[in-house]
């Protein structure tokens, strides 16, 4: 064995040492590749020298290439599926937007066009007579009329007993201005389905503007022009004032409530001048009424 340190070998000798590890290093390498289930192309060899023939070992540089047939490993098909699960997930996600945007363009568009009728009912009708009414729920109702109560509810109906329907009379409210929500809108008499679509319905039978009495008027909140559309919005001390003809009478909120539709208790007479405002909530829900209750300002 050469026991001379590197300060006494020649610059041949320490070239022949750094090919000799050179080459163990590559043999290192392609048993670790061969053993992955890999081969190897070995490139033409060039002429050599005999003492670099001599040191030339088993293995040159080399290109390395995938054994031919071999399968994916599992971790790369674990891949695989991940990616396709993803793109799945991701189409069935865009889907269900697409769809939720079309279902929310088809309801605003039905929305546009029912306040449109509203708009030509009101340049079209003039007042008329409304026939004989039961009230057995509070007026507002989103939907139309769909024929009587079932037998089997009616035990649970408290029927108020039928009320004439008189011709709008001189001291008829005619209009209502809530500045604080910006509602400025017509009074019709009546508040039914049909009347409610030509603004805000005056129950037949309760008080006239500055009566004593209880005025109970009703409007919609999400069709039909949304006339009471922001009625939540208003504040204890906020204004209503309802119009007689071109006479204003100022009333100031007292008390907000939200009551089922059967509560008809807040249609009752009073011993004082009061408006109760009317209309379905929550919006576009509508299973509840939002009430607003106003007193004649002194």
């Amino acid at each position: 064995m050469d026991k001379r340190t590197v300060d006494e070998l020649s610059i041949e000798e320490l070239e022949r040492i750094l090919m000799l590890k050179k080459r163990e290093a590559r043999a290192k390498q392609w048993r670790r590749l061969a053993a992955e289930g890999r081969v190897i192309q070995q490139p033409e060899h060039h002429s050599l020298t005999g003492e670099e023939e001599a040191l030339k070992g088993p293995f040159s540089p080399v290109k390395l290439e995938p054994f031919g047939a071999k399968p994916p490993s599992k971790a790369k098909r674990k891949r695989d599926w991940a990616r396709i699960r993803e793109g799945v997930l991701l189409t069935l996600e865009i889907g269900a937007l697409l769809a939720l945007i079309v279902v929310l363009i088809l309801s605003f568009a039905n929305l546009r066009f029912l306040n449109r009728e509203a708009a030509q009912a009101l340049e079209m009708s003039t007042p008329t007579p409304t026939p004989v009414i039961d009230v057995t729920i509070l007026p507002g109702r989103p939907a139309p009329p769909s024929g009587d109560v079932p037998a089997s509810y009616r035990d649970l109906i408290r029927p108020m007993p039928p009320i004439p329907i008189p011709t709008p009379a001189p001291g008829a409210p005619t209009r209502i201005v809530i500045p604080a929500i910006g509602v400025d809108a017509p009074v019709v008499e009546g508040d039914g389905w049909e009347e409610l679509k030509r603004g805000v319905g005056h129950h037949i039978g309760s008080a006239n503007p500055g009566e004593k009495g209880n005025m109970v008027l009703s409007g919609h909140n999400d069709i039909f022009g949304e006339v009471f559309r922001d009625l939540e919005k208003l504040d204890l001390g906020d204004e209503i004032i309802v119009y007689s003809g071109d006479v204003p009478y100022k009333y100031v909120v007292k008390a907000k409530r939200i009551v089922d539709p059967t509560d008809i208790s807040i249609m009752a007479p009073t011993g004082k001048p009061i408006v109760t405002l009317i209309t379905c909530y929550p919006y576009m829900i509508d299973t509840h009424r939002l009430v607003i209750v106003g007193e004649l300002a002194q």
